[in-house]
């Protein structure tokens, strides 16, 4: 049996990143377009190249310089009426909101999704992917990351995991998922 590898790939840095605000469907800080194709080469084995709808997402996949399909799973967290908000507005103006999503994963104050949502989603997503053996790249949101990498290690600790602007996380389907750490270079260590 041939094994999935599955290669989650964080979206490029974005201004409300930048500034600590929730998400919009904002583009790339970077300029995407003189950068198209020139992270290829790290993954060129890859089979197929996914990415969720934003733009933000969108534009990191022309990265790849793939032909990309759009997953609607791969979505960011709908994060209702705090889109667009910033972090240290929600603590002055609804520290109590904050603290309770912050804590419970089944809370949504803002309206949108709960972690245990998004989760659910990434869950069954992920369900669909075992039986497609290859490699498979997947553009997506740092929400995202967290909710397959705490669906893998079956664990708790979704807040204490911080995903980088195009940090990867490898997830590899042989029997049961399983987190690879891939090396930092293209070589890897003998």
């Amino acid at each position: 049996m041939q094994a999935t590898r599955l290669t989650l790939i964080c979206h490029a840095r974005t201004l409300a990143q930048k500034q600590a605000r929730f998400p919009v469907d904002e583009p790339l800080e970077m300029d995407w377009q003189a950068a198209r194709g020139s992270r290829g080469a790290r993954f060129k084995e890859a089979s197929r190249l996914l990415c969720g709808p934003e733009l933000r997402t969108r534009q990191t996949a022309e990265l790849f310089g793939k032909p990309v399909e759009v997953v609607a799973d791969l979505r960011d967290c709908d994060f209702g009426d705090w889109r667009g908000k910033r972090i240290n507005d929600l603590q002055k103006n609804h520290a109590e909101s904050l603290k309770d999503w912050l804590a419970d994963p089944r809370s949504a104050p803002h309206g949108g999704e709960s972690v245990v949502q998004v989760g659910e989603r990434v869950a069954a997503w992920l369900k669909t992917l075992e039986a497609l053996p290859g490699h498979v790249l997947a553009v997506t949101h740092p929400f995202i990351l967290r909710a397959a990498l705490m669906h893998v290690l079956q664990g708790a600790a979704f807040n204490l995991i911080d995903v980088e602007p195009l940090s990867t996380i490898d997830l590899q389907f042989h029997g049961c998922w399983r987190l690879r750490l891939p090396c930092s270079d293209n070589e890897g260590m003998s």
